[in-house]
């Protein structure tokens, strides 16, 4: 792997946060903007610094399987819409909050302890980073079987969403104990916008699955070598939907 493939693990410092839309066009208010300068610094132990890596690498998974498999079916005229909005007007801005901790401690690569080789070098840009490549190898591996899944079928794609988002929602569970164990605010703060953030998008592949027929949604799942990816416990809007992002399974 070159240098500037391993320039993914988090991403330029001049990502620009995007905000996040709703199905109806307005802002999402789990995916808002948040000012990590503004809150006190904190004192971020080993674990924590390896905590934001690690959550930068798997923003970046998500943006980039999204977009990977929205670009893929479009070549059989197939445009599933949840992967292209969740992805544009989500991921992208999880990503640039996490880059915004990365900014605020200038991590980087003698920072780690959980990278393989490299570290981002902010100065390439977002559009610039290698999609599908990752210096955390169990990110690697996670992409890899997750983007040869969702080729296979519309539904296969959006039970991947289903599969990312919870899988993302239990690191940052982790995650989360972690900083505020350590008192790290801004960590907190930070993760708790994420986590948010991946509610609304579970909630929005749901309701996909269920638009192809699928009645469980991504409880059809079930439980995959001990995890459960049924959670009807994840909050959601008034409507008993999330504030995910798409108009219907595909197009």
């Amino acid at each position: 792997m070159t240098r500037l493939q391993i320039k993914g693990l988090l991403l330029s410092a001049s990502l620009a946060l995007m905000g996040c839309e709703a199905e109806n066009g307005n802002a999402d208010r789990n995916d808002t903007l948040i000012d990590i300068d503004s809150l006190p610094t904190s004192t971020l132990t080993q674990d924590l610094k390896d905590a934001i890596a690690y959550m930068g690498n798997e923003e970046r998974l998500a943006y980039d399987i999204y977009m990977n498999l929205y670009e893929y079916h479009l070549s059989d005229e197939t445009e599933i819409n949840q992967l292209q909005n969740i992805a544009t007007r989500g991921e992208k801005t999880h990503v640039g909050i996490v880059q915004s901790l990365v900014r605020k401690y200038g991590l980087g690569e003698e920072d780690l302890s959980n990278v393989s080789e490299g570290v981002a070098d902010n100065s390439v840009a977002f559009e610039d980073m290698p999609r599908g490549q990752y210096d955390i190898p169990a990110i690697q591996t996670l992409y890899d079987a997750l983007y040869a899944k969702g080729t296979d079928s519309v539904q296969d794609s959006l039970e991947v969403g289903c599969l990312v988002e919870v899988t993302d929602i239990n690191d940052l569970d982790h995650y989360l104990a972690l900083a505020e164990a350590s008192d790290a605010a801004d960590v907190t703060a930070a993760f708790e916008v994420l986590r948010d953030g991946s509610y609304s998008h579970y909630w929005a592949f749901d309701k996909g699955l269920k638009n192809l027929g699928i009645a469980e949604g991504c409880c059809s799942l079930g439980t995959i070598d001990g995890l459960n990816y049924c959670h009807d416990e994840y909050p959601q809007n008034e409507k008993g939907n999330g504030r995910g992002h798409g108009n219907g399974g595909k197009r």
